[in-house]
């Protein structure tokens, strides 16, 4: 049986009944009244009321100039490093032809959704990875107009650095739009600034973000409901204990209710990690003041009895990020099935898959790794079928099979559906057996 060392609480990811009723009455307030709403919203959340909420080439411009020469680097690297993940993975994601039955064509081909909506965070971080995240992949999908959007930072507008992150990414049009308004924009569009609605929206966000994106699926597609980031390391005896709590207390700064839990098979490992955590966070850890409050409320260990005790414990928690931190992590592979990434030996940690190696970041949350993965390039493709009948014969058989089916469910419009094509079948039947019996 496991054992748990330190308990930590799990998240509550449904929204409070005052957040849902306030997201409820700015999206209807924004849906009615267009531009006047918005502007009320963003003048009273963000204190931004600018001529238009849509982001010159000007504007761009400045911003670029702004961001230093090696923050510039920076994000062109992690950009090429998600266009190549991206490209990469739409290759694998093929067209398909079959013949079922002699003369029975099925197919499907990979189609790009047009609009989407990319939205940024930029409260307590102005998160510049994220804008790379939810503009590259799309494009490279085949995206055809994407709008990105972000709060204001200060007077100026939107943080210079995350500003540049969409312009190289590929954004066709940027809003300086905070929180539930700017999602409102895009998914109901704005014919003052010449915006149609999108079709899609991706992208992170705090309660209220996310509760929106909630209310408005199904008018709109989304990437996936995010909640508090969370991590769990699985890590033995021969890992190292300071680089784990290190590891778990760096996702821990996302925000104050960020579980981070530590599997292991190794009672004296775990104390060590904690030892190790208590450490950081009494000395010089740079978020501790975040990552502490999340470590005491939602941290938790668990000591397990083998290995094979630790891949049950952790596809029950089905983590967002999962590290594996042992002397054979391909096991570890092989045989974990709930996650949204997983990160292999010491050498390979979140931080990385957050920023620049090319994975997207944007993962499954609160245990929805159990049915679903991150956002990827597939994401964005609408895999759509088709049929075509070449062969008379096939086409009787599967008439027959269709009308019977639809007279027992009692969908008597369907079996005459079918039933109507029998004389057709039967005179292209005829033609064909004319056409054997005709000399070459």
């Amino acid at each position: 049986m496991a054992r748990v060392v330190k308990q930590g609480l799990k998240p509550d990811p449904a929204a409070s009944a005052a957040v849902r009723t306030r997201v409820s009455e700015i999206l209807l307030a924004i849906e009615h009244q267009g531009l006047p709403a918005v502007r009320r919203y963003s003048e009273q959340f963000d204190a931004w009321s600018p001529e238009h909420f849509v982001v010159d080439a000007a504007s761009v411009s400045a911003a670029s100039e702004e961001v230093s020469n090696d923050l510039q680097a920076a994000i062109i690297f992690a950009c090429d490093q998600v266009k190549q993940f991206a490209q990469r993975q739409r290759g694998a994601i093929l067209d398909l032809e079959t013949e079922i039955l002699p003369g029975v064509v099925l197919g499907h081909k990979q189609v790009p959704i047009k609009r989407v909506g990319s939205y940024s965070p930029g409260g307590r971080y102005p998160l510049i990875a994220s804008s790379i995240m939810t503009i590259a992949t799309p494009k490279v999908a085949g995206v055809r107009n994407i709008i990105a959007a972000a709060p204001p930072r200060d007077a100026l507008g939107i943080h210079p650095p995350q500003l540049f992150a969409m312009a190289h990414s590929g954004a066709d049009r940027i809003l300086c739009l905070g929180g539930v308004q700017a999602l409102a924009v895009m998914a109901f569009g704005l014919p003052s600034e010449d915006l149609d609605p999108v079709d899609m929206l991706v992208g992170a966000g705090n309660a209220y973000v996310a509760e929106a994106k909630r209310q408005l699926f199904g008018r709109v597609g989304i990437d996936l409901l995010a909640g508090p980031s969370e991590i769990a390391v699985i890590a033995d005896d021969s890992a190292d204990p300071r680089l784990v709590a290190a590891d778990m207390l760096a996702q821990a700064e996302h925000g104050v209710d960020s579980p981070a839990t530590l599997l292991t098979t190794s009672d004296s490992f775990a104390s060590k990690v904690i030892e190790e955590i208590a450490k950081w966070l009494a000395g010089d850890w740079p978020t501790k003041e975040i990552a502490g409050q999340s470590w005491q409320q939602y941290g938790q260990v668990i000591v397990c009895e083998d290995r094979g005790e630790v891949v049950s414990y952790c596809d029950q928690i089905a983590p967002e990020h999962l590290e594996v931190q042992v002397s054979d992590p391909a096991w570890y592979l092989a045989n974990v099935t709930n996650y949204g990434s997983i990160f292999l030996g010491s050498d390979a940690t979140v931080a990385y898959s957050d920023k620049t190696i090319g994975t997207n970041h944007v993962l499954p949350t609160g245990g929805a790794a159990r049915y679903t993965g991150g956002l990827s390039v597939g994401k964005f493709l609408k895999t759509l079928t088709y049929q075509r009948i070449l062969d008379p014969a096939a086409a009787l058989a599967i008439n027959k099979a269709t009308s019977t089916i639809a007279t027992a469910e009692l969908m008597f419009g369907h079996s005459l559906s079918a039933e109507l094509r029998i004389p057709k079948i039967l005179a292209a039947a005829d033609d064909s057996e004319l056409d054997a019996r005709s000399p070459a």
